[in-house]
């Protein structure tokens, strides 16, 4: 799933090339609006809460849209050829001189601007919020405290505790802070140096598709473990591990470095190949 970032950037486009512009063509082609044509309406706007994205228009709706595992918002000019199959195309949005179009977005929904709460309301605070104040934190930092006893890297995917973490910064997050994914949060020394480095990692990246946590821009060396099981840690030289963390459809890969992340951890499941997240 795209961490908050990439949905962060997508928006932005979005925003830039629709806002302020009335819909030439507004298809939806999604059996649950089927029949509805957006075509005649202003785009006031397109803004994204945490992983969530709302293309706000004039007559007061909003048409929200979440990428799951395999979505994805291009922008074209007229007459280009698209980069995925029409037939994964979810909506169509024209406006003079960009079409903007919605690939695999299994979630769409249209419904009132003034009720968009009821989608991402239970949400925690967004780390990319430009808002964002001390209040946010104060309020990130009671919602994670009420997590005492979970698993800081299952903690960090919560989006009710914050919006805009995925596995990539769970990741290196952990390796950063020198913890294990399994520590408990309870026993994670600094809490708001957790929140605090979360938002640094998302805002890093916010305005470019290349994440880096490292610094480096080159994709062979811009992260520290993730996805780099089985591989010598940046740091230390130890083998990196992976395994599994959380149950069922919650379960993620995760990579550690045992000499830099001392603490609780399971058997590691592989470690001479990658796994995707």
């Amino acid at each position: 799933m795209p961490e908050g970032d990439t949905v962060y950037l997508a928006g932005k486009r979005l925003n830039a090339a629709l806002a302020g512009r009335t819909l030439l063509r507004g298809e939806i082609r999604h059996p649950r609006l089927a029949g509805v044509d957006l075509a005649g309406l202003g785009v006031v706007g397109v803004a994204s809460v945490g992983k969530h994205l709302f293309t706000r228009f004039d007559d007061g709706q909003s048409l929200h849209s979440h990428f799951r595992m395999d979505g994805a918002w291009h922008l074209y000019h007229p007459g280009m050829r698209w980069r995925r199959p029409g037939h994964e195309a979810r909506a169509v949005l024209e406006v003079p001189e960009r079409v903007a179009v919605g690939f695999a977005l299994h979630d769409l929904e249209l419904l009132p601007t003034a009720e968009e709460s009821r989608l991402v309301g239970h949400l925690g605070p967004d780390l990319l919020d430009p808002g964002w104040g001390p209040e946010h934190e104060a309020e990130a930092l009671r919602r994670l405290d009420a997590r005492a006893d979970h698993e800081l890297g299952l903690a960090l995917l919560e989006q009710r505790v914050t919006a805009g973490v995925g596995n990539l910064y769970k990741t290196e997050i952990c390796f950063l802070l020198g913890l294990s994914p399994w520590t408990l949060v309870r026993d994670t020394p600094d809490l708001p140096g957790v929140i605090a480095l979360a938002r640094k990692l998302l805002l890093m990246n916010a305005d470019r598709p290349e994440q880096t946590t490292t610094g480096s821009p080159h994709p062979a060396e811009a992260h520290w473990v993730f996805e780099r099981g089985g591989r010598p840690c940046r740091r230390c030289g130890t083998r990196i591990r992976v395994a599994e963390q959380g149950d069922g459809v919650y379960a993620r890969v995760a990579y550690w470095c045992p000499r830099c992340q001392p603490g609780p951890a399971p058997r590691p499941t592989h470690t001479r190949r990658p796994l995707r997240r």
